[in-house]
């Protein structure tokens, strides 16, 4: 059944194509990323969710590289989909490399992503101070 929903999607995306007029597509969009850019300006992919074509969560102007829930989105910094999937930070968490870290009391990740504190150094309020 995904098969006929491709196979459809992909025709009624050429017969769209063959029906635009030659002026609107440039001689520098005949490659694929080019076609890609295409398809963007003319609002193609607004009904592709990434649930039945993975493969545009990596195009240049997405959210992220993984697909949750029919969204592009990146899981190594969505607090939402923070490693995987479904899986949400606590409140007052932030996502850093796909695992949920409090940037206010965290010495590696002290008021945001990869801000460590200095030796001797202790995070409170996501501000690095002395004891």
């Amino acid at each position: 059944m995904k098969l006929l929903t491709i196979f459809f999607t992909l025709s009624a995306t050429i017969a769209i194509l063959a029906a635009t007029s030659l002026a609107d597509f440039d001689e520098k969009q005949t490659s694929l990323r080019g076609l890609s850019r295409f398809l963007a300006q003319q609002n193609l992919k607004a009904n592709v969710t990434c649930d039945n074509f993975p493969r545009i969560c990596r195009l240049k102007n997405s959210p992220g590289p993984d697909c949750c829930k029919k969204r592009c989105v990146n899981v190594k910094t969505d607090r939402m989909n923070c490693g995987m999937c479904g899986y949400k930070c606590k409140y007052g968490e932030i996502c850093c490399k796909g695992q949920c870290v409090n940037a206010s009391f965290d010495k590696r990740n002290c008021g945001g992503c990869n801000k460590r504190c200095k030796k001797g150094e202790f995070c409170v309020y996501g501000m690095c101070n002395y004891a």
